[in-house]
């Protein structure tokens, strides 16, 4: 059952990071930010919200090891501890926030709790 939950989950890294990089644009509008004159955001969003997580998956997938699905949940994890402060310094709590920051420590706390 782990083999399989470290899958999707390492699946479902690819999946989103998939979104991010071949579909940018969407991928902003979602995150409510707005393309400027410069493609900067554009390659920013295809790079550190695609591509990268695309990498991390298939990585963990690849070495197939209790640690390389650990370091996927340190990312997530990282995510999770980026929104939180979103939501504490940033002077709004939205639901989209709220709900991001929850699938971010749930997906996190799974590959951590299971592989460490």
């Amino acid at each position: 059952m782990i083999d399989i939950i470290n899958i999707l989950l390492a699946l479902v890294s690819v999946g989103l990071g998939a979104i991010g990089w071949l579909m940018p644009r969407y991928t902003m509008s979602l995150l409510d930010m707005a393309p400027t004159n410069s493609t900067m955001g554009i390659s920013e969003i295809r790079a550190a919200s695609g591509a990268l997580f695309i990498g991390l998956g298939l990585g963990a997938i690849v070495l197939n090891t209790p640690l390389a699905f650990a370091m996927v949940g340190f990312a997530w994890g990282g995510a999770a501890v980026g929104r939180l402060t979103s939501l504490i310094a940033d002077g709004e709590i939205t639901r989209q926030k709220t709900t991001f920051f929850v699938i971010e420590a749930s997906v996190a706390a799974t590959l951590l709790g299971i592989n460490l």
